[in-house]
């Protein structure tokens, strides 16, 4: 889904990097995106195609569903385009504990491509900013103000069923409002069941741990810790875990996690698990992961493994849902197949709570992005495709990390 502090030499830091993103060798976007987010791999050398398009059909075949975007599938496949920049796209990950649970969208990230397509820019959501959601007469939703990550939750509940497509389409029209994005031309939900297979399948990531953490639910030997007993299953209390935890040292070159101490570390949000900025510090490694996991995706030990990649498109294929305005997976990865990722840009828009009694900070309501100028304007600059320019002249908002 976007914290996290740097310092710029704006001379010879960003300005280069934006300038050099349309000179370094290029590796395709779409691939490591998909590969990022639990999508689909298309695997992309040199202009080779190292996985057939007949085996990624094959998976790719039943995960597409148009109807995530405002216009739906039939429209979305009369109006089909050529794909190009600039593009904006919305990827929203869930992890529904039970599938008659309503889902919580727990990351929220826009990826922004300008309309040179030389590199992306990625940026989050805080899952509890506090917006306007608009009424949905499908789900019977009506206009409030709440977290944003609520916006799923009221929107899949119609009929007394689960409809998440419904649900991603108000916290979409929710997001835009917000942002004043006018629409997206791909979007997509990552549910982490089929995503932490992906992980397994990759055999782990490595990644700099950029601060101490401890884990909430975790034992050091990745075990769930036990419950206090004070606080049993059936009540709700905080901080309900007790024992030994998980430890992740701070590193300042890149450490080798097995999948399940990856996907606990980019879990962590609580400061007394050593998170200081809470969600925001969880968006930048969540951020940090995403570039790791492309890594990993992009290796040699995994494009030429063919059992290796046939887990890993198997267990993409179980956890993604994907709309991308009538064109197929296949069709957006090969549009995007020289975008530089290898400059991808995070951006940090950090904040702090929002309170009904800001005076005494009592009342708590969720987030806001601090200042609001800053993120209005470059939401503004999103809109606009004056991303790098914005940059530039901000750099402050700018995550370099690994």
């Amino acid at each position: 889904m976007t914290v996290g502090s740097c310092v710029f030499d704006v001379g010879v830091g960003l300005g280069d990097r934006l300038r050099k993103s349309t000179k370094r060798r290029r590796t395709p976007l779409w691939a490591r995106l998909c590969a990022a987010f639990g999508a689909v791999l298309l695997i992309v050398s040199g202009g080779t195609l190292v996985t057939g398009q007949t085996l990624i059909a094959k998976y790719t075949s039943g995960i597409t569903d148009e109807s995530l975007l405002d216009d739906g599938a039939a429209q979305a496949a009369e109006k089909k385009t050529e794909i190009k920049g600039p593009l904006t796209l919305l990827l929203v990950g869930i992890d529904p504990r039970k599938p008659e649970t309503p889902p919580l969208s727990d990351s929220i990230l826009i990826a922004h491509i300008p309309a040179d397509m030389s590199t992306a820019y990625l940026f989050s959501m805080p899952r509890d900013l506090y917006v306007d959601i608009p009424a949905d007469s499908k789900s019977g939703v009506r206009a409030h103000s709440g977290k944003i990550n609520s916006a799923m939750a009221l929107g899949s509940q119609v009929n007394g069923k689960i409809d998440v497509t419904n649900g991603f389409k108000l916290l979409s029209k929710t997001v835009r409002n917000y942002t004043g994005i006018e629409q997206f031309d791909a979007a997509a939900i990552i549910n982490f069941g089929g995503f932490k297979d992906m992980v397994e399948a990759l055999g782990g990531v490595s990644m700099v741990i950029d601060m101490d953490v401890k884990s909430e639910h975790l034992t050091p030997e990745g075990k769930q810790r036990p419950r206090k007993a004070s606080c049993p299953v059936t009540s709700s209390c905080d901080h309900p875990y007790t024992g030994p935890q998980a430890y992740y040292k701070k590193s300042t070159k890149p450490v080798r996690l097995q999948p399940w101490q990856a996907l606990d570390y980019v879990r962590q949000r609580y400061p007394n698990a050593g998170v200081p900025m809470s969600d925001y510090d969880r968006q930048r490694h969540q951020q940090q992961f995403i570039k790791a996991m492309a890594k990993e995706a992009m290796s040699s030990g995994v494009v030429t493994d063919v059992g290796k990649m046939t887990k890993i498109l198997d267990a993409a294929g179980k956890s993604l849902t994907f709309a991308g305005g009538g064109n197929s997976p296949i069709e957006w990865a090969l549009a995007l197949k020289d975008v530089n990722v290898d400059d991808m840009v995070t951006i940090k828009l950090p904040g702090g709570g929002k309170f009904q009694n800001p005076s005494n900070n009592t009342g708590y309501l969720g987030e806001e992005f601090r200042p609001a100028s800053t993120a209005d304007d470059f939401f503004k600059a999103v809109k606009e495709d004056r991303v790098a320019q914005f940059l530039i002249d901000n750099p402050g908002i700018v995550n370099m990390d690994s």
